[in-house]
């Protein structure tokens, strides 16, 4: 009976992809995950445990026996085998190692040794070569010979004798050619590459650009020494992207996602910049105490004090996001700037024009002309400098080596919170001593 339920239930996962097996399997616990991928063939099990969540790739091969374990990397693509990895102790990395044949064991250390967020790092060595010499038979032959062990074979790399990057041909280009046509005369040699030490983001904005199947990575002597997939840096792009909205928000990167991470790593990674906030926030009190007699006198200002900083804060922000996303896709660089500020200068001056005659009236009910009159003035300087903080922070941290993102959200607002005080007070402070 306990077979027949296994053969059913093998039956019924079969009419899945394995991009959705894995992800119903990350809803178990992983003593429950492992029977059912051990259920599958070793070349599926691979698939499925790919796409399984990385953490839970790490929890699951803690409890598979070395040879499992060894048999399941060696047939997993490259670049995950390396991902998990990183992602095991040292003891269990020490296990896998022997159950690998040399080759295997070398691009293994190799792929693992690139530094978190680097082309290196996302880079697979499951790639096709030909050489300049050969000819379209004799190369269409070998790629059937390699389909099997490489991730993709519709972008080939054609290489010298030192494994110095030529140019590069399609599939498709090669189907339709003559098969005695050599493939130099097919290649392209002007080819769009990266480094393995230049950062994800910049293999993820090639690929994108130039519209391609797969990146070609080089070393220094530009030599061939892997590709870097579209899915790939299409992940990758995702996970910068998930990180720059953490750090948008003042968090830091997590490690994990949100509904795993511990209580303690969301304390850590928000704390420093609550605490940090809070004293900035200081700065808005102590300018409210210094103008407490201004106030007592006319406590109608006391209405109009959070619309003023909200306003700037709200400018700030979509200022601050708008530069942090141009300055991640390479729309724009540290020499924009000054443009940039210009336009914003304008931009900035009428969204708070406009804002201004929005509150006139309601500056006029609440507490005259006069307190409409400051009103209105605050609003335009208040919009417009934390237009300009917000542009201008993302700048300031890219040329000091921060990042940008950190620019956004709760740092722009408290800036702009203090701002928007001093100004507003200030100003009330001298028209109404007129």
């Amino acid at each position: 009976m306990v077979n027949l339920d296994k053969l059913t239930l093998r039956s019924t996962l079969d009419e899945y992809h394995f991009a959705d097996i894995g992800q119903a399997l990350a809803e178990f616990a992983p003593k429950e995950a492992l029977p059912l991928i051990s259920m599958f063939s070793l070349a599926d099990r691979a698939k499925v445990f790919s796409y399984l969540p990385p953490y839970m790739q790490a929890d699951v091969a803690a409890l598979m026996k070395r040879h499992k374990l060894a048999a399941l990397f060696s047939r997993m693509e490259a670049d995950e085998r390396a991902d998990l990895f990183n992602a095991l102790d040292d003891e269990q990395r020490a296990m896998v190692l022997p159950g690998l044949a040399q080759a295997e064991r070398e691009d293994l250390r190799k792929l693992a040794s690139y530094a978190e967020g680097t082309v290196g790092s996302i880079m697979t060595s499951d790639y096709a070569t030909l050489k300049e010499h050969w000819v379209v038979s004799r190369a269409l032959k070998q790629l059937r010979l390699e389909a099997p062990d490489k991730e993709t074979i519709y972008q080939t790399y054609v290489i010298d004798r030192e494994r110095r990057l030529l140019g590069t041909i399609s599939l498709r280009e090669l189907i339709l050619a003559s098969p005695d046509t050599a493939v130099s005369d097919l290649m392209r040699s002007e080819v769009v590459s990266v480094t393995v030490d230049q950062t994800q983001e910049t293999a993820a904005h090639q690929i994108r650009h130039y519209d391609l199947l797969a990146l070609p990575v080089v070393d220094e002597q530009q030599k061939l020494v892997g590709i870097v997939t579209y899915d790939d840096a299409m992940d990758a792009a995702e996970e910068e992207a998930t990180e720059d909205a953490q750090k948008s928000a003042s968090v830091g990167k997590l490690d994990e996602t949100v509904d795993r991470v511990s209580i303690w790593e969301l304390y850590r990674k928000r704390v420093l910049w609550l605490v940090l906030l809070v004293f900035g926030a200081m700065f808005s009190g102590a300018g409210i105490a210094h103008f407490e007699d201004t106030i007592s006198s006319h406590v109608a200002l006391v209405f109009f004090l959070p619309l003023l900083i909200g306003s700037g804060g709200n400018a700030g922000s979509q200022a601050a996001a708008l530069m942090v996303r141009a300055l991640a896709t390479g729309e724009v660089d540290k020499s924009d700037w000054s443009k940039l500020f210009a336009r914003e200068l304008l931009v900035g001056f009428s969204l708070g024009l406009t804002m201004a005659i929005a509150v006139y009236g309601v500056g006029v009910y609440r507490g005259g002309p006069e307190v409409a009159i400051i009103v209105s003035m605050s609003m335009v300087i208040i919009v417009l400098a934390g237009s300009l903080v917000g542009l201008s922070l993302p700048f300031m941290l890219n040329k000091i080596k921060m990042d940008p993102a950190t620019a956004s959200g709760p740092l722009v607002a408290t800036i702009a919170d203090v701002t928007g005080v001093l100004v507003y007070f200030s100003l009330a402070s001298l028209v109404l001593a007129i």
